[in-house]
């Protein structure tokens, strides 16, 4: 990953609490490493906190946020995460429209299970935790496992382990969108 591949580019990560820590803190150190300005957007304002105690100030809340601010989204797992942001109507149509308007979306771990809700998968191939696969087959999606997968602009990846080859990708698909 080269410094400034990403130079001027916003990036937005949804996310609330419980959320997966490294998958998280990994793609955002990646896109700060190219040089985008990562955005932390959650349901709520003030400090999230992920599964594992790792704390996050939001950037902007939900209700504020516009995709057509961002270049890119990010959606880190963490089941309770995954859930409540799956229930929020608000956070499944801001998934949506990134989708509509063509641009990258990284997802990993759980997080997949907003893309199901938000009806975005059909045709789409992707990966993510082996648990998920059912409910993204049923939404459409053609579901592999693979260490990281790369589809018209959606970058998927299985787990935390997957967190290298996933950032790279992630900063290769937000570069040439």
């Amino acid at each position: 990953m080269s410094t400034g591949r990403l130079a001027g580019m916003r990036v937005a990560f949804l996310l609330t609490n419980g959320f997966e820590d490294t998958e998280l803190t990994s793609p955002w150190q990646a896109v700060v490493k190219a040089a985008a300005k990562p955005v932390l957007v959650a349901p709520e304002s003030g400090v999230i906190t992920g599964k594992h105690g790792h704390r996050a100030t939001v950037d902007i809340p939900l209700d504020l946020a516009r995709p057509d601010l961002f270049d890119a989204l990010v959606l880190p797992g963490g089941r309770a995460n995954a859930e409540h942001l799956r229930e929020n109507e608000r956070a499944v149509a801001f998934v949506r429209d990134f989708f509509e308007m063509h641009k990258p979306v990284g997802v990993i771990c759980h997080g997949g299970m907003i893309l199901a809700t938000a009806d975005v998968v059909r045709d789409h191939t992707l990966t993510s935790f082996p648990t998920i696969a059912d409910s993204l087959r049923e939404a459409g999606a053609v579901w592999v496992d693979r260490e990281v997968v790369v589809d018209h602009h959606l970058v998927s990846s299985r787990r935390p382990a997957d967190l290298p080859a996933f950032d790279r990708a992630l900063v290769r698909e937000i570069a040439s969108a």
